[in-house]
């Protein structure tokens, strides 16, 4: 007669948790009596890739962060199911019981790959894979503008020369300028005040 086993398998697993549960706090005691504590205010700062914190925490956070995890983790974690497919795949047991199983698993996971390619495509074409430069976007407007009277402008532009600077020049603009300002009357204020007149209903 076959003994009944006396701890089932949910048990075995509670046994697994109780275990590792002492074990890292039994860690923690040990590293609590052994390590030396020697707090300073070097030690207290908070540590994140070697950068010394400096200002408030509370600072806009660019949102292309989150694109760029939620992205990764979408194609990080699909690829979780390519291990059953290689399982089925790879199995001869399946293959010589019925050939049919290795072509539809080819098939399903042709499938499955064109589905990430045509997501990622579709992330790429949007830009969210773009980080530093986005893609400029050019401004089109109605009116039809030729092109000659933009060279036109541009050369005219690129023809102003900056005169040269001298100290007579300098002085004598200064004086011209302190001659305008004291000749220029003062700037007055409004004499009207505005004032706000209730509607008779209320």
């Amino acid at each position: 007669m076959a003994g009944v086993p006396q701890i089932s398998e949910f048990g075995k697993i509670l046994i697994f948790l109780i275990t590792g549960i002492i074990m890292v706090g039994f860690t923690f005691f040990i590293t609590r009596l052994i390590a030396p504590n020697k707090p300073n205010p070097e030690k207290l700062t908070s540590y994140e890739c070697g950068e010394e914190p400096t200002g408030n925490a509370w600072l806009p956070f660019n949102t292309r962060f989150y694109v760029i995890a939620l992205v990764f983790l979408l194609f990080d974690v699909e690829m979780v199911f390519i291990f059953p497919w290689a399982i089925v795949f790879g199995s001869h047991t399946l293959n010589e019981a019925d050939p049919r199983w290795s072509v539809l698993s080819l098939i399903e996971m042709f499938v499955f790959l064109g589905i990430l390619i045509l997501g990622l495509a579709y992330v790429w074409v949007k830009g969210d894979l773009n980080w530093i430069k986005p893609d400029p976007i050019r401004p089109i407007s109605g009116t039809n503008i030729p092109s000659t009277l933009y060279d036109k402008l541009n050369e005219e532009q690129s023809a102003y020369k900056v005169k040269a600077f001298t100290v007579e020049q300098s002085v004598s603009e200064t004086v011209q300028n302190d001659a305008a300002t004291a000749t220029a009357p003062p700037v007055r204020k409004p004499m009207f005040k505005p004032t706000f007149k209730k509607s008779g209903n209320e």
